[in-house]
């Protein structure tokens, strides 16, 4: 894995004075790497529809880094409010947005016949659509100056779909997909990409995508603390890194599922499948 800017041992010094611009970012794994990045150097500018969490937010990220913070109102699913702040953002940063990571989204767990048709809409418009104009808005000004990072956030879900997550699977493997070609074309002009495929994280994201409040219960270990994933990304940022895969258990399950795709319908329904 190589380092951009700086060595393996100087994670300060490598992120210092660069922009990271986060979305998602006023809460769950959104918020953690905000703080993370912050610890580490960076000028952090985050953006998320709710905005005294968000404003909060950029207190913590300034009081952790010594250095001012930016703040910005956006709902990833509306696309005029995108290009209204990416352009705000992209103005005020003088077109350096260093990293850029796209952490917006959510999900329902729902079997796929009773999901609402505008749930499956707002979905994509979230977790697919949003992210693909924020990361080619900003990926057109990294072009102009030959370097930068975009990491999208995935799921372990965008490798093996299991039951009652069939729309949020879609999107996620989605945004796989849109990376990995996107990871192809922009190599050429210095712009790294990396997905981020982690298995559920102890956030809110599961107060809206499983309201019983059960699916985290029955996970019990697998579950990931989202200050170990954040730390995780941040170490990552401005490197080649092609995919950051968690937890590994997952990660084999859906390598299994690759190359043995009979067995792999098996663990979807039952290891694996705790909705």
């Amino acid at each position: 894995m190589e380092k951009i800017g700086g060595t393996m041992s100087g994670f300060d010094e490598r992120l210092k004075n660069k922009r990271v611009f986060i979305t998602g970012a006023s809460g769950g794994l959104g918020e953690q790497v905000a703080y993370e990045a912050a610890r580490q150097g960076a000028i952090v500018l985050v953006a998320a529809r709710r905005e005294d969490r968000l404003m909060a937010v950029r207190e913590r990220c300034t009081e952790l880094s010594g250095r001012d913070a930016f703040a910005y109102v956006l709902d990833v699913g509306n696309r005029m409010q995108i290009s209204k702040v990416l352009n705000r953002v992209i103005g005020e940063a003088g077109g350096k947005i260093d990293v850029l990571v796209n952490s917006a989204g959510f999900g329902l767990f729902e079997p796929a016949l009773d999901t609402p048709p505008d749930v499956t809409e707002e979905m994509f418009r979230v977790n697919v659509l949003g992210l693909i104009q924020i990361s080619q808005k900003v990926a057109l000004e990294m072009k102009k100056r030959g370097t930068g990072h975009i990491i999208n956030i995935s799921s372990q879900a965008g490798k093996m779909a299991t039951p009652k997550s069939a729309v949020y699977a879609g999107t996620k493997f989605a945004v796989r997909g849109y990376s990995n070609a996107l990871r192809l074309e922009l190599k050429p002009f210095g712009i790294n990409v990396t997905t981020v495929n982690p298995g559920p994280i102890k956030t809110e994201f599961f107060d809206k995508a499983d309201q019983d409040g059960s699916y985290l219960a029955k996970l019990n270990h697998w579950v990931l603390d989202p200050t170990d994933v954040a730390k995780k990304i941040v170490d990552n940022m401005l490197t080649n890194r092609r995919e950051i895969n968690l937890p590994p258990l997952m990660e084999v399950g859906s390598r299994l599922y690759t190359l043995f795709p009979r067995i792999g319908d098996r663990m979807a329904c039952t290891i694996f499948n705790r909705k």
